[in-house]
C-alpha cells in the first residue's frame, strides 16, 4: 500500500504540488483525475522519485521512503510508466525489456512467459527496435518493462494517450488482469473519463496542485466526478 502525507513539489520558485495526501491500496486501482496543468504528471514524477519532492512523506507498505532517487525507489518496488512511453528507440524490443533487469537480483535476470502471454506482439517483435514500433505497441512495451520489476506499486501516466481503440481494450485487460493478482497498488493518471471509470477502484480528483475529491466507487457517482473533474 503507498501513503503519501502532506506532499509539496516546485519547479523552481512554482509550486506544483500543495499538500497533496492519498492512499492506494494494494489490489485495487486509484485513479488520479482532473483537467490538464493540475499536478497529476507532477504527482507520478514525485512518487516516483523522477523529480524530488520539496516536502511531506511517503510509504509504501509501512516503510518510509524518504527522499530516495529514481533508481532506488525502483529497487523497492515502484515501477513508473511515464507519459509518452521514454522506451529506447534504438535498442530492440528485449534489451528493452532487459533494462528492467538493473531493479533485480541477477538469479531474476528473466522475462517471465506472463509478459507474451498478456502482449503476444512483443514476442512476435523481439528483435524490432522500440522506435520502429506503433505508439500502442511501445506502450505496451514499457508496460511490460515495468511489470518485469515485479512492482509493488505500479504507477501508470496516460496509458491510452494516442493508442488506437483495440490497444486501448488490451491494455485496460492488463490492468485487470494485475489488479487482480491482488499483490500491487496500481496508480492511473488518466484522461479517457469511461476507460478510468471501468477500472478505478478509488478516485482522486485534482484541482490546481490540491486533491479536491476524493473517494471510492460506492462513495462517489459517475456525476459527480464529471462534475468535478471539469470544474
Amino acid at each position: 500500500m503507498l501513503k503519501i502525507d502532506n506532499l509539496t513539489l516546485h519547479y523552481g520558485s512554482s509550486q506544483i504540488l500543495n499538500g497533496v495526501s492519498l492512499e492506494a491500496q494494494t489490489g485495487k486501482v486509484t485513479c488520479v483525475m482532473g483537467t490538464n496543468g493540475v499536478g497529476k504528471t507532477s504527482l507520478l514524477k514525485a512518487i516516483s522519485g523522477t523529480h524530488l519532492r520539496s516536502g511531506g512523506t511517503m510509504e509504501l507498505d509501512g516503510e518510509d521512503l524518504g527522499r530516495l532517487p529514481a533508481h532506488q525507489l525502483a529497487k523497492k518496488g515502484i515501477g513508473y510508466v511515464p507519459q509518452g512511453r521514454m522506451i529506447f528507440p534504438l535498442l530492440t524490443v528485449q534489451e528493452n525489456m532487459e533494462t528492467a533487469y538493473a531493479c533485480l537480483p541477477r538469479s531474476e535476470h528473466v522475462i517471465p512467459g506472463e509478459i507474451y502471454e498478456l502482449f503476444p506482439i512483443l514476442k512476435e517483435f523481439l528483435h524490432r527496435r522500440g522506435g520502429d514500433l506503433s505508439g500502442g505497441q511501445q506502450q505496451q512495451l514499457a508496460i511490460a518493462r515495468a511489470m518485469i520489476t515485479k512492482p509493488k506499486l505500479l504507477l501508470l501516466d496516460e496509458p491510452t494517450e494516442g493508442i488506437q481503440p483495440n490497444i486501448i481494450q488490451q491494455i485496460g485487460r492488463v490492468i485487470e488482469y494485475l489488479r487482480d493478482q491482488g499483490n500491487m497498488a496500481i496508480v492511473l493518471v488518466e484522461q479517457y473519463f469511461d476507460f478510468a471509470y471501468a477500472l478505478a477502484d478509488d478516485f482522486v480528483v485534482m484541482r490546481r496542485g490540491s486533491v479536491l475529491k476524493r473517494g471510492t466507487k460506492s462513495e462517489v457517482t459517475r456525476d459527480e466526478l464529471v462534475e468535478a473533474v471539469s470544474v
